[in-house]
């Protein structure tokens, strides 16, 4: 997790603006899916997940995401929602339990394949 944060707050303070953060974040993720090493979590609700989602993404709601939960911990996890709002909790949450974790963010501002 400290690693993670570190990447995070270097890239801020390396990039300077959006763009370039979006750009470093995407090849990350591009690398995450080549390698095949990752599950997919869309946090939104059932009902908007059945509307439409990522390819191979599973559906565990943000609120639903607890100690409990079981995932494979030598896969990096990448999460999203409808807006963003979510994710970032769903990350936070994640993360606190060890995973490592990324947010993809708004489901409509990620370029991957939906169904």
């Amino acid at each position: 997790m400290k690693k993670i944060l570190i990447l995070v707050i270097s890239s801020i303070l390396l990039t300077g603006c959006a763009n370039g953060e979006n750009e470093k974040l995407e090849n990350s993720v591009q690398s995450i899916i080549e390698k095949g090493n990752y599950v997919i979590i869309d946090v939104r609700t059932k009902e908007e997940y059945e509307i439409s989602h990522i390819k191979g993404a599973i559906n565990i709601p943000y609120d639903e995401i607890s100690e409990n939960i079981n995932l494979d911990n030598h896969k990096t996890i990448l999460v999203y929602c409808q807006s963003g709002r979510r994710s970032q909790i769903a990350w936070d949450s994640l993360n606190k339990l060890g995973y490592t974790t990324y947010d993809l963010g708004a489901f409509s501002e990620i370029d991957l394949p939906k169904e």
